[in-house]
């Protein structure tokens, strides 16, 4: 069975592929235009697979521009064919909707019908529906219903074609809002929901997670992750007896816009909306007298779409970043009714997870991956434009994220941990957008292979413009489990405090011959807090503070400064042992980088946090009393499974969590 598909190096595209590759046998020829083979070639690279064979055409010629030498060389043995290609931007114009989604539709169904494959498959989307008021189910096509975009006029069009002039037989696909990755956030552009990201991470920025918001309702909407989209165009496939149908990739359940703002909201930190006048009151009773447009689950979405009031909008959506055309289609009309598509994935275990299972995951993705605020700061940009910033413990968390803040300000990353091929990765994406960054792999444990990594550095590196102290081990084990176990403390300090000042002072000197430099070190809110079971962590950040204060007033003179984050409790893999920190309040790695961008362009001697200073304060002036709190919390939070030995775990979880949001960010 071989397969061909257009629009491989597309978001859904991608996903199709992958799930061909990993469930289906069979040669997949993908269609790819000559100037885009770059990315296919990476694209096969990355699947490690030689299934897979680009086929060059263009969906703007007839029959895709395929060499007919190649269609008569395959006429008959392709048996299914998707069709993906085509332009999913509500934003985009009328002409460019045309050439993509109708005329790119028509020509994919002149090459399927040339090699008389067994079944082309084509991903339309709910828009086919348009403004129609009610259920619209999969039987459901042309029901006379208004067509308010250019993007919802060419779906419509483009089923059409199909379902009316393909002589092969064909099946439809209407996926809903396509979001990211459930498992991974993945996700290749800012599209629908995301638009509305930045105003969450404003919102969070500005304001406390607790405080009540006023919003309005804007009916439902309905949102899908991309790995449920494929899993079921893959299934629904290979079906038998399936031809001619239509399956709605959507959620069963219509999602109200508030319920997703806020479940994005709690995802993100912010504060959550509530809607004191919602469609049950608006819908009944003597407002169901106001004319529909008026009432407020669509009076915003009218005044979004109405050409005379755009130009009103306009200054607001383009500070928030959102296009007026999407603000207009926030909520849907239809509710769809996707029973076939039910039907056919019984018993596959393919279902639409519930968003707050995941929400967390796209916003983390598109926090570290997407959000590009961080580069379009002006004054991010003129301190980091173009300057050398050495980052350690750079293949994943904190100094993951930092690297590809630093890369989006302008800068060249210096990627330094153990591991090279995770920085590698991490270079290939900086790459893969325009910024350079340099890899070096070192053991930071090793202060032989520190003194061998600076003296690398000075000899190749234009200039050492900032370094970033970012690696570190942490344990949490209480010392009552720690007597047989000094190797702990030892560990923790010759990567904490050893390999970091080795470092420092290895580069110190081209910094001098310089006259410049800047030192971060990633220090802990525990140096403030002293929390229970930390001492091997807490002692060698307190090491790192001190010998860095020392020699400050040392190295000011030579333009040499330092700044110490005392970050709080951040979403790492570093806490991952911990099971009971999953249901803790922590900030995110791309907030501690935000932390870390700002360390470097503001030059502070401290950051921290207002928890923090309590906590220091509260061990000046009252040290009993702050001895006999952390007492308590040391019965509270039991050591770890891991930190025992043993798989056991603690009973006391409501205290645990209250004393977690009470003292938000220390490490219990």
């Amino acid at each position: 069975m071989a397969y061909f598909v257009t629009g491989a190096t597309g978001f859904i595209g991608r996903f199709l592929v992958t799930e061909l590759l990993d469930h289906r046998e069979g040669e997949i020829f993908v269609l790819v235009r000559a100037g885009s083979r770059h990315r296919m070639d990476a694209l096969i690279r990355r699947w490690g697979t030689d299934r897979v064979t680009p086929v060059v055409g263009d969906l703007s010629q007839d029959g895709l521009g395929v060499d007919p030498a190649w269609v008569a060389e395959h006429r008959g043995s392709i048996e299914h064919f998707f069709h993906l290609a085509a332009i999913y931007d509500m934003t985009a114009d009328d002409a460019t909707n045309e050439t993509m989604n109708v005329g790119g539709t028509r020509h994919a169904v002149e090459l399927a019908e040339a090699l008389e494959v067994g079944c082309f498959h084509q991903v339309s989307s709910v828009a086919a529906a348009g403004e129609h008021h009610g259920r619209f189910d999969e039987t459901m096509f042309d029901q006379g219903q208004h067509l308010p975009s250019p993007y919802h006029r060419t779906k419509f069009e483009s089923e059409r074609i199909v379902r009316e002039e393909a002589s092969v037989p064909w099946r439809v696909y209407r996926p809903a809002i396509v979001v990211g990755d459930s498992q991974t956030g993945e996700m290749d552009k800012v599209d629908g929901p995301y638009y509305f990201f930045p105003l969450m991470k404003m919102l969070r920025d500005r304001l406390p997670a607790w405080l009540p918001l006023v919003g309005v309702d804007l009916g439902d909407t309905n949102v899908v992750p991309v790995d449920y989209v494929a899993k079921a165009m893959d299934h629904i496939a290979h079906r038998p007896d399936l031809d001619g149908q239509a399956f709605h990739l959507v959620n069963p359940e219509p999602q109200p816009v508030v319920e997703v703002v806020n479940a994005f909201c709690a995802a993100a930190g912010a504060p959550r909306f509530a809607t004191p006048v919602d469609r049950n009151v608006t819908q009944a009773g003597p407002l169901a007298l106001v004319p529909r447009m008026m009432r407020p689950s669509t009076y915003v979405g009218a005044l979004a779409r109405n050409g005379v009031v755009q130009s009103v909008l306009d200054p607001l959506t383009s500070q928030l970043g959102v296009p007026a055309e999407v603000l207009g289609h926030t909520g849907f009309a239809p509710v769809f009714d996707s029973r076939r598509t039910e039907k056919a994935l019984a018993g596959s275990g393919i279902g639409v997870p519930d968003l707050e299972s995941y929400a967390r995951t796209l916003w983390g993705y598109w926090e570290e991956h997407l959000d590009d605020s961080c580069g379009r700061d002006a004054d991010n940009r003129a301190a980091l434009q173009g300057k050398h910033v050495v980052i350690t413990g750079a293949s994943s968390g904190i100094g993951q994220v930092t690297a590809l803040k630093v890369a989006q300000c302008g800068g060249i990353p210096v990627l330094v941990a153990r591991g090279k091929d995770k920085l590698e990765e991490t270079r290939a994406v900086i790459e893969a957008r325009g910024g350079n960054a340099h890899v070096y792999p070192c053991d930071l444990s090793d202060l032989d292979a520190i003194d061998a990594l600076c003296a690398q550095l000075a000899a190749e590196l234009p200039s050492v413009d900032f370094v970033v102290n970012n690696a570190g081990r942490s344990i949490r084990r209480s010392l009552k489990l720690s007597h047989d176990r000094f190797h702990d403390f030892e560990r923790t300090m010759q990567l904490n405090y050893f390999g970091a000042i080795r470092l420092v002072m290895g580069l110190i000197p081209t910094m001098r011959e310089q006259r410049r430099g800047h030192i971060v070190n990633i220090s802990s809110i525990g140096v403030q807090t002293n929390p229970p079971r930390f001492s091997a962590y807490v002692a060698s950040k307190a090491a790192l503070d001190s010998w860095s204060n020392v020699v400050s007033s040392e190295l000011v003179g030579d333009g040499i400064t330092f700044t110490g984050i005392h970050m709080p409790l951040v979403r790492t893999p570093m806490i991952a042992p911990t099971k009971i920190y999953d249901k803790f309040p922590t900030i995110s790695p791309a907030q501690a980088a935000d932390l870390v961008i700002r360390a470097m362009v503001e030059r502070p001697h401290e950051i921290n946090t207002a928890l923090g200073n309590a906590g220091a304060i509260a061990h000046t002036v009252a040290p009993k009393l702050a001895f006999r709190i952390l007492n308590m919390a040391y019965h509270v939070f039991p050591d770890s499974a891991a930190a025992r030995g043993d798989a056991a775990q603690g009973s006391r979880e409501t205290e645990q969590i209250m004393l977690a949001k009470i003292f938000k960010g220390v490490h219990w």
